[in-house]
């Protein structure tokens, strides 16, 4: 059976839009999502695709989000062939090699022409880098997230889409659970 995978946006963060994921799990499944699956806390669900476009989906889960637990969180969703996708055209393999330091920042529909990120100097945030791909943006931050500004400024600058990111380590792990 093929999977899809919801990323939710800043659940679980500094203490903040607390969602429990074993509840999550138990809310999901009650909504009629099947071999439902998280991993870690920060909001990475894997399950049975449920037969909807990925889109409509995300709508489902940010509802189930919103009234079991009161918290507004963004949802990306993507089919496990997406993910790989992403995966396979990865064009910073030296950030694959840095799991820990590398990003995909999953967008929710096509990076509008004015983002930020399409019209910032990329040079400016040397010697991190970042490139566009298909509704995923790959950041790649070599002296860690932590100090990163390229990596603060996907966290906190708003888009006209919804935007998470997860480090490369997570992305394999979720593609892993999709494949059972």
């Amino acid at each position: 059976m093929s999977k899809q995978i919801a990323l939710l946006r800043g659940v679980n963060v500094g203490g903040r839009n607390k969602v429990p994921m074993a509840a999550l799990r138990t809310a999901l499944t009650g909504r009629g999502f099947g071999g439902v699956v998280t991993y870690v806390a920060s909001g990475n669900v894997v399950f049975d695709d449920p037969g909807t476009p990925p889109e409509e989906t995300a709508a489902a889960v940010e509802a189930v989000v919103a009234e079991e637990f009161g918290v507004r969180a963004g949802v990306v969703v993507r089919t496990r062939d997406e993910v790989a996708a992403a995966v396979a055209a990865n064009p910073l393999p030296e950030g694959a090699a840095e799991p820990s330091r590398f990003l995909a920042v999953f967008l929710s529909g096509p990076a509008p022409e004015d983002a930020w990120f399409r019209t910032a100097d990329p040079g400016a945030y040397a010697p991190d880098r970042y490139e566009i791909g298909d509704r995923v943006v790959y950041v790649w931050c070599p002296g860690g997230l932590g100090r990163s500004k390229l990596a603060a400024d996907f966290s906190g600058r708003r888009l006209a889409v919804t935007a998470t990111g997860r480090n490369w380590n997570t992305v394999l792990k979720l593609l892993e659970l999709a494949d059972g």
